[in-house]
């Protein structure tokens, strides 16, 4: 993920490639387009790289340094990537926290409500959008190998998954609440709290209350 507090205004007359790519490595080795032009790198710059091999382009207006070592998930790299605000939920978080015997055919990411729909195309995502508290609530980091990507906490992926059981079934709820109650920190209460965040507290309460 491109990284935070890179003083691109300092490097707006950058022109070299040589130049060019150490900014991106200063910066974490991947870069959007529009990033680079703020930063002072010309288009024709990011192009030269790529075709001379030295960036690969991971998606669209989206490149990274080739030297770097491939990320154990490249779809996880590239939605970390282009992407920055989306968080991985419901099923798949249920996946990243190990809560699951599923796995998910798509990748399932949260955005806000007002975002716009991201262009990854051929990327194998599912989008749900958020309203704005329930959306920023519970968002924990997830460290894979070859980054980091933000997602919901187990607590709130299981209120979610309650409350998109219309569209993804009871079955991916009940598994991962049986898996988590085997936790020796498992708290229904702090689940009951992001249902509540969620507008599902009295509707999950009679599960999160039934003996296991």
């Amino acid at each position: 993920m491109f990284a935070s507090g890179c003083d691109f205004i300092q490097h707006m007359c950058m022109s070299s490639l040589d130049e060019a790519l150490a900014l991106i490595a200063r910066c974490g080795g991947t870069v959007r387009t529009g990033e680079a032009l703020a930063a002072g790198i010309h288009a024709r710059t990011l192009y030269a790289l790529r075709d001379s091999g030295q960036l690969e382009q991971l998606a669209r207006g989206l490149f990274r340094l080739a030297e770097l070592p491939p990320p154990g998930d490249p779809d996880l790299a590239v939605i970390a990537a282009a992407v920055p605000k989306a968080v991985l939920c419901l099923i798949s978080a249920l996946a990243a926290h190990e809560l699951t015997t599923q796995i998910p055919h798509t990748i399932q990411i949260a955005i806000p409500r007002t975002s716009r729909y991201p262009s990854l195309p051929g990327m194998p995502i599912k989008v749900f959008r958020f309203g704005e508290a329930a959306f920023d609530a519970g968002i924990e980091r997830y460290d894979f190998d070859g980054g980091t990507i933000r997602v919901y906490g187990p607590e709130k992926t299981l209120a979610d998954c309650f409350k998109f059981r219309g569209k993804l079934g009871l079955d991916p709820f009940l598994e991962g609440l049986a898996s988590y109650r085997r936790r020796p920190k498992a708290s229904m209460q702090r689940v009951l709290e992001f249902a509540r965040i969620d507008r599902v507290d009295k509707a999950i309460r009679p599960y999160l209350q039934a003996k296991p």
